[in-house]
This record gives C-alpha cells, sequence and structure tokens, in this order.
C-alpha cells in the first residue's frame, strides 16, 4: 500500500496578522460578562421563585443550608450552590459561626425581593422569568422578521396585541402586578417631573392595576384619576389593587382605541405608546387631543433613548423586548415630540428623571 503523504500543519507566519501585545495582554471581561448574562438573570429567578429570600425574612435569623433547603423543599448540593451564586451576586450575605455558614439577606434584597415589602419586585421577577424570558428564546427571529413571538412562544395568535398578552386571566394578573410593582418604585418621579397641580381630572389611559393612579392622588391631594382600561382588568383591578376606600380614584370600562374618551384635564398614557406603531400612537394621541379640554395635556411616561443613540443601555434592551413582545418600540424625546406634534399637540416639553422612565408633557 502506498503510503500517504503526510499532512503539513506548519504556518505560514508572514500572512498572519501581528498580535500586539496590547491585544496579547487584553481580556475580554466584558463580553465573557454578557455571554454569561443570562446566568445571572436564571439565579435570581430561581432563588425568588424558591422562596428563598421570603424565607430568610421570615426567619428573623441567618439560617443554614440544611434549615434553607428544609424550608425551600430542595436538594442540599442544589441549594448549596445556588445560595453561593447568590452571596457572590451580594444578593445574601455570610456569617461564620462556630464553623458553620449561615445565610441572610442584604438590605437590598429585604426591601425588592421579599414578597412582604411595599416596593417588592418578585412579581416584576415572575413575569420575567415566566413571559419575557421565554419570548427572549427567540429573538433572533424577532429581528429577522421584524415581528413580535408570541405565537412560537405560546401558541398564541397576536393579531390582537392584548388579547396575547392577556390570553389567559393568570397572565393577565402576572402582568398587573407587573405595573403594580413598577409604579411603586418609579411613579412619584414621573409623575412629579411636571407639576400637575392644575389638573384636576386625570384619565390614566390602560391604567392597569392602579398603582401610578395611587401616586397621583399622593402628589396632588385636588386631582381625581380615573383608571381608563379593558372591562376584564378593570374588574381584576377592583379586586386584587384598589380597594373601595379611595374615593379620588374611580374607573371606566373600555378600548382606548375604539370607545370614546371622556372630556378630561390630563390623560396620562404611561408604558402605552411604546406597545404600537408610530401610526396608531397618532391615532391613539388624536384622539387624546380631541377630547382635551382646552388648556389640558397629555403625560407621556416612557423609557427615553437618548437623541444621539448612546444609550441608555436599559431604553436600547427595552426597544427590544418591545419587538419581542409587542408592535412597538422605544423612543427618543424628539420622537414623542413629533408624535404630539402630529397629533395637535403643543408646548412640549421633556424631562428625564435620571431613573428608567422618563416624562413628555404636551398641551393643548
Amino acid at each position: 500500500m502506498a503510503e500517504r503523504p503526510e499532512k503539513s500543519f506548519t504556518t505560514d507566519l508572514s500572512k498572519t496578522p501581528p498580535v500586539t501585545d496590547t491585544a496579547a495582554a487584553a481580556y475580554p471581561r466584558k463580553i465573557l460578562d454578557y455571554m454569561e448574562g443570562f446566568l445571572v438573570s436564571k439565579t435570581l429567578f430561581t432563588a425568588c421563585e424558591l422562596g428563598v429570600f421570603d424565607l430568610l425574612a421570615l426567619s428573623q435569623r441567618p439560617l443554614s443550608l440544611e434549615e434553607v433547603a428544609q424550608g425551600i423543599g430542595a436538594s442540599l448540593d442544589g441549594t448549596e450552590r445556588l445560595l453561593a451564586a447568590c452571596t457572590g451576586l451580594d444578593l445574601l450575605n455570610t456569617h461564620n459561626r462556630e464553623g458553620q455558614v449561615l445565610y441572610s439577606n442584604t438590605e437590598q434584597s429585604r426591601v425588592y425581593l421579599t414578597q412582604s415589602s411595599p416596593v417588592s419586585l418578585t412579581q416584576s421577577i415572575h413575569y420575567s422569568s415566566r413571559t419575557i424570558y421565554l419570548c427572549w428564546h427567540y429573538l433572533t427571529d424577532a429581528v429577522r422578521e421584524g415581528k413580535n413571538q408570541y405565537e412560537k412562544t405560546f401558541g398564541v395568535k397576536s393579531q390582537d396585541l392584548f388579547e396575547a398578552l392577556y390570553r389567559s386571566e393568570e397572565e393577565m394578573v402576572k402582568f398587573m402586578q407587573l405595573m403594580n410593582s413598577i409604579w411603586n418604585i418609579c411613579g412619584r418621579d414621573v409623575v412629579t417631573a411636571f407639576d400637575l397641580s392644575p389638573f384636576t381630572t386625570i384619565y390614566d389611559l390602560g391604567g392597569c392595576s392602579g398603582a401610578l393612579a395611587k401616586q397621583c392622588v399622593l402628589a396632588y391631594p385636588e386631582c381625581t384619576v380615573t383608571i381608563f382600561d379593558l372591562p376584564k382588568v378593570v374588574k381584576t383591578s377592583r379586586e386584587h389593587f384598589v380597594s373601595n376606600d379611595n374615593q379620588r380614584i374611580q374607573f371606566h370600562e373600555g378600548d382606548f382605541f375604539k370607545d370614546a374618551l371622556p372630556e378630561a384635564n390630563l390623560y396620562i398614557l404611561a408604558r402605552i405608546l411604546h406597545d404600537w406603531t408610530d401610526e396608531r400612537s397618532i391615532e391613539l394621541l388624536t384622539k387624546v387631543y380631541k377630547a382635551c379640554r382646552p388648556g389640558g395635556g397629555v403625560l407621556v411616561v416612557e423609557a427615553l433613548l437618548c437623541e444621539d443613540g448612546s444609550g441608555p443601555l436599559t431604553a436600547q434592551l427595552y426597544s427590544l423586548n418591545m419587538l419581542v413582545q409587542t408592535e412597538g418600540k422605544e423612543r427618543t424625546g424628539a420622537n414623542y415630540t413629533t408624535l404630539l406634534t402630529a397629533s395637535g399637540f403643543n408646548n412640549i416639553q421633556v424631562v428625564k428623571t435620571g431613573k428608567i422612565y422618563d416624562a413628555v408633557l404636551g398641551r393643548k
């Protein structure tokens, strides 16, 4: 048998780009962090879903690995790894007592990751884990196709966006809890970005759980706020989120695209326009302008992109999420000014709060 010639693996270094000292010394920390970022999210999601932070809060003392594992009904090995990761993420404190490691919540975890806290983010985290995270599995498809991925993710056609979002009562309640937790934390910043005290009659269109309405009546004692939303949302809000004791918060059942809007001094559109195309947004804003009393206005609350496209990263990622989940996108202050102007509003002002959500006020 004839021998096969040996393959040559000699590299012609003259054709290889030189490696600079800087490049050789570089370590792609940021890229590695981004590549593994989902591990951080899932660690947080899992710890919340298993009730780690709630258990530690209820105990009112540091707990051992064995106590945590028993309390959350999980394996010792799995619990040990989860607690270690949470410690590394600064979500838990560790204490060494007589050679035994004990665990307790950090202050931020106690405030934001326990269900008993008035500013808890646990419902937002559950929604992120069980809905948004699943949609993002199809981000590549969303980018290629330019449309949301509800049908692939959940088998629900999305011709009517909110029929898909509210595809079951359980899913609707989860979404409302998400909104509730967001406005419990961010609501006051956006309703006080401008002095809204001249507007005594306010309609919160798509007001959902009523959390932003509550922030309004707290900040402006003379105003009344009516939550305008779909009948099933209003029913759930009455049952779970807004008590009958609050006489300054009322409800109006309706679809803001299909039904007439009552007259008011101010309309709030908080996290509404980012769900829709420019055309649908102008359609809604024009309808608001016609219903608005002279001298009144509209308050648009959204996560604003920088005019030069430089960020903020949160809003840029939210815009990708709008692609995956809705028909809309995040926009710049100038984009919203254009939409408001096209709908008849003038004297438009933009305020960046320095937090996630910003405010745009247009006047009639």
